[in-house]
């Protein structure tokens, strides 16, 4: 019954919101319209942008790079490397969440951003956790790299990053979500 009423909520979710975490098309301008100061960030940094009614999350790993939680359907379709390294589309991404597949990937800041205002947002206040030292949180995402199955509710970006920076996976967004859910079902 949870896992029904989950599925129904994510895909309600997608179809209120389209452009629940849109993305750069491949090609687009992002960097010379919004320029962002990565000398700012330090590796292990968890990096915040603002989506329509979310927030999306990634882990900086240095030069550039940050690592993050990508729900793309093409990577049930191509084995391509080169394909699915180009920036994740809204149809990609949509077609992901329904398909429950995405891959912890890396990407410039530019393309993680999408032109979005970046935030160092190490969510130790929020969650009142103690946080690993930056280093290793940027090697627990390198080694997180690759294939996952993705939950909008269970495993999603959020999930990802509180891993690596404290060893559990927790999502404060997610959990909004479900005890909405908890609230309407006595």
């Amino acid at each position: 019954m949870l896992e029904a009423v989950s599925l129904l909520l994510e895909k309600l979710l997608l179809i209120s919101n389209f452009k629940l975490f849109s993305v750069c098309p491949a090609g687009g301008g992002t960097g010379k319209n919004h320029p962002y100061e990565i000398s700012c960030f330090l590796r292990g940094d968890v990096l915040e942008v603002s989506r329509t009614h979310f927030k999306h999350y990634g882990i900086y790993l240095g030069e550039n790079r940050v690592a993050h939680l990508m729900p793309d359907i093409l990577l049930v379709l191509t084995n391509d490397k080169e394909r699915t390294q180009k920036v994740v589309s809204n149809k990609r991404l949509l077609l992901g969440v329904i398909c429950k597949v995405a891959s912890i990937r890396v990407d410039t800041v530019e393309d993680f951003a999408y032109g979005a205002d970046i935030l160092v947002n190490h969510l130790d206040e929020t969650l009142q956790k103690k946080s690993l030292l930056n280093e290793e949180v940027a090697r627990r995402a390198e080694q997180q790299l690759g294939l996952t199955p993705y939950s909008l509710l269970w495993n999603n970006c959020e999930h990802f990053v509180t891993y690596c920076r404290y060893g559990s996976r927790i999502s404060p967004q997610a959990e909004k979500i479900s005890w909405c859910c908890e609230d309407d079902h006595p």
